[in-house]
């Protein structure tokens, strides 16, 4: 099935040529403004920063392949030293600032970063997170002890002139589990971050009369292309936020009259149901999107009511840099829940579980989906790549889907392992892998169960080698893990039920807590 719409061209540049190829004509108008404290970067101003950072990158050796690794918050820098990166031919790495020093490590050594950049309240973790990996120099916004300042990369020569196969060549190195296991590094080219800017328009176009609130964080796939990029390549304007809190989105959308919203559902949770939502003018918002997370269709139109305005929703991948479909703004109201037509240049397929035969419209199978913002590959993991993408380059996403017969698509459950908790992915394998080393601990298994208000937490079934509470299974993994990866509830078994391959059947523990669930709701 194709997209319903016509192709776009894409053309054969670099992401920063794309996106801010424009900028210099764009001069005094604000590209970022700070909700913090007010600081605004203009394009002009963001387009000499970004030369002269890849010019002071050069000026260290740092060159085509390198890996440069983002741990910061949301902060206008984020933009001039992502494309200050990508113009001096280099990879960037993003990095979760929620994330441990044991779990920065991990990324950082696996992606063989050469240079980091963080903000002076992450210094320590990044500073032990660099020495274990071999990261040969930290920078960090404003200035800190033991970290070299990141203005310091604004040199006055010109940028290098570096030759970019745009098709082949990374420009993005973020970190997903894919459909199942730890987390790979999915390798995106300038080509596939250009071609899902391109994607995205006409059915969802950002123009320069556009203000975008930036709450969601860069560092996810989501935020970096949905938001930075493509917000940035239509000339609006970013209203960033180091993190989300609802007081300050309510107040940035009404201070800055933000007329663009990018969400996930439990920000829609709060936007439907919180009473401070009252209390501010958020009339020039005209549209928000919804992705990360199914977003359902009861929340979706009271948050459309609440607000007044109209609220679409999207899907993609992160191996997809992200968006395969999306709800045209025009069409917002229409099929609540649904994720919408795949954008265009795409094509999909409604696969039947366990067949290579594509089901009729209404019925339920995998999605699969190839275009051309489909990754080049996980990181040094062909095996998984292969699992991922078939040979006629099909990648399957993990997730169970039905479309009419106008292509409208839903997505219905997940084949995947992943947890989605509040929009950030938590990796079952990821936290078994914690478990276990705990000594008291023989066996473990970690599950998804329902969470009203993060869509799904994490849950684990453990068995005990010594005695062991649930608490201090819980505790023992929350210090090791970054907060949105703890363990919302633990259960003491006697076996985890597996496969005679000795595969964890987590069907098998779903639907045991399913059925606990059913047992425990009142009659």
């Amino acid at each position: 099935m194709s997209s319903p719409f016509a192709d776009v061209e894409i053309p054969d540049r670099t992401l920063t040529e794309h996106v801010l190829g424009g900028a210099r004509e764009l001069g005094d108008k604000p590209a970022i403004i700070d909700a913090t404290t007010g600081r605004t970067m203009t394009f002009a101003e963001l387009a000499d920063a970004v030369d002269a950072v890849a010019a002071g990158l050069a000026g260290l050796g740092f060159g085509k392949g390198d890996v440069f690794a983002h741990y910061a918050p949301n902060v206008p820098e984020y933009a001039v030293a992502f494309h200050g990166v990508a113009t001096a031919g280099g990879i960037n790495t993003t990095v979760n600032p929620l994330f441990t020093a044991d779990e920065l490590a991990a990324q950082l050594s696996d992606s063989r970063a050469r240079f980091l950049v963080t903000v002076a309240p992450l210094l320590d973790k990044a500073l032990a997170a660099a020495e274990r990996a071999g990261v040969e120099e930290v920078f960090v916004y404003g200035e800190a002890e033991d970290a070299t300042p990141f203005a310091s990369l604004l040199a006055d020569g010109q940028p290098p002139r570096v030759e970019i196969d745009p098709a082949e060549d990374l420009v993005a190195l973020p970190y997903s589990s894919g459909t199942t296991g730890l987390p790979k590094g999915v390798m995106l080219t300038h080509r596939n971050l250009v071609a899902n800017i391109c994607q995205m328009s006409p059915p969802h176009q950002t123009s320069p009369e556009d203000r975008v609130i930036a709450a969601l964080p860069f560092f996810h796939i989501y935020g970096m292309v949905v938001i930075l990029n493509a917000a940035l390549a239509g000339g609006a304007t970013l209203v960033t936020m180091p993190r989300f809190e609802l007081p300050g989105f309510l107040g940035a959308i009404q201070e800055h009259r933000v007329t663009r919203a990018y969400i996930v559902p439990p920000i829609a949770v709060a936007l439907a149901k919180h009473p401070l939502v009252d209390e501010f003018d958020l009339s020039s918002i005209r549209i928000m999107l919804s992705g990360a997370a199914p977003l359902g269709p009861d929340l979706q139109t009271a948050c459309a009511e609440r607000l007044g305005c109209g609220i679409v929703q999207g899907y993609g991948m992160t191996e997809t840099s992200p968006v395969t479909h999306v709800v045209p703004d025009d069409q917002a109201g229409e099929a609540p829940g649904s994720i919408g037509f795949a954008v265009p240049n795409t094509e999909c397929r409604v696969v039947g579980i366990g067949t290579d035969q594509d089901v009729a419209p209404g019925e339920t199978g995998e999605l699969w989906v190839r275009g051309p913002q489909v990754m080049k590959g996980y990181l040094n993991n062909p095996q998984a790549t292969a699992d991922t993408i078939d040979s006629d380059g099909w990648l399957r996403t993990g997730d169970i889907a039905r479309a009419d017969e106008d292509g409208r698509f839903w997505i219905v459950d997940r084949l995947k392992e992943l947890i989605k908790y509040k929009g950030y992915q938590v990796a079952p394998a990821e936290l078994e892998e914690v478990l276990l080393g705990n000594p008291a601990i023989a066996d473990a298994a970690v599950i998804g169960v329902p969470d009203e208000e993060a869509g799904e937490a994490p849950k684990a079934f453990v068995v005990a080698k010594t005695p062991i509470t649930p608490e201090e299974v819980a505790d023992y993994v929350a210090s090791r893990v970054a907060p949105y990866k703890r363990l919302r509830a633990v259960e003491v078994i006697d076996e985890i039920p597996k496969s005679p391959s000795g595969k964890i059947l987590r069907r098998v523990l779903v639907e045991r807590e399913r059925e606990a669930t059913a047992g425990a709701a009142p009659s």
